[in-house]
């Protein structure tokens, strides 16, 4: 069995747990969450993609990474130092994540707007409705929504739909041509994820975003995953005409995370599109 398949069964005991109709309630009256796409469609008018900083303590291939990393303290820094958005990882068995991670972030958002006004994505592996709606009640912005985990095409879609009907963006990740053609097929997608890293071999290329992207319609938002940890990185995929990258590890492990963001991001004191609020 896959990591894949392991994660996607302790995935369906989770669900199992939930109540889809209480959190369904819950979902209508929580607050609006902010345009996620909006914050990354700033790179049509710069020279770099927009940056999505990844709050990650672990990861199934690379282990440990930084456990005891202060998240809170993280995304002050992300926010500070020019990223248009916060991926938070939610998954606690495999990658050492929180739903109450994310729920704080908003919460901290709800009191100190002039901070936290960047969106945030709930990075976990989405298969039911259920989790759609505790991602709405929990502060989510967008959700992920990973091909490679939905082999289902019509569960594909209405996941997709039940997203953007709660006023979610639906981050679709693909990482290979099959899973970007069944991507295309989804009424109104407008945000492809493409993951550089082969799920089966843990292999990272770049390559594989310089190749799906050809495949998709320039009106549809790109962000590039996986493998990028240098300026020079983000450059390369920036002349493949991507909106957004989303990195992860580069940040977390570096001994100087905020110069490490505005190297990824681009920012300077001359260009401080980071601090740009929504």
């Amino acid at each position: 069995m896959s990591i894949l398949e392991k994660i996607i069964e302790h995935k369906k005991m989770e669900i199992a747990a939930l109540d889809a109709s209480a959190l369904r309630r819950a979902a209508d009256s929580s607050p609006t969450p902010r345009d996620f796409l909006s914050a990354l469609r700033r790179r049509r008018f710069s020279p770099r993609p927009s940056l999505i900083a990844e709050l990650k303590r672990a990861s199934p291939s690379k282990g440990l990474l930084a456990p005891h990393l202060d998240l809170f303290q993280v995304a002050d820094i992300y926010t500070q130092n020019g990223a248009s958005a916060i991926s938070v990882l939610t998954d606690e068995k495999f990658f050492m994540g929180s739903l109450s991670t994310l729920r704080d972030l908003r919460a901290r958002n709800l009191k100190l707007e002039t901070l936290y006004v960047i969106p945030l994505l709930r990075k976990d592996f989405i298969i039911h409705e259920s989790q759609i709606y505790e991602s709405r009640v929990n502060g989510a912005d967008a959700i992920l929504l990973i091909a490679a985990a939905l082999t289902d095409n019509k569960l594909f879609a209405d996941l997709h739909a039940c997203a953007v009907s709660l006023g979610l963006t639906a981050l679709v990740e693909v990482h290979d041509e099959a899973e970007t053609e069944r991507a295309l097929e989804i009424p109104n997608i407008q945000l492809i994820g493409i993951n550089n890293r082969n799920l089966a071999t843990f292999d990272v290329t770049l390559e594989t975003t310089e190749k799906l992207r050809q495949m998709i319609p320039p009106e549809i938002a790109i962000v590039a995953e996986s493998g990028i940890f240098t300026a020079n990185d983000v450059d390369r995929l920036a002349k493949a005409n991507v909106d957004a990258i989303l990195v992860g590890e580069a940040l977390v492990t570096s001994e100087d995370i905020g110069a490490k963001v505005r190297e990824i991001s681009g920012m300077t004191e001359s260009n401080p599109e980071g601090m740009k609020r929504l």
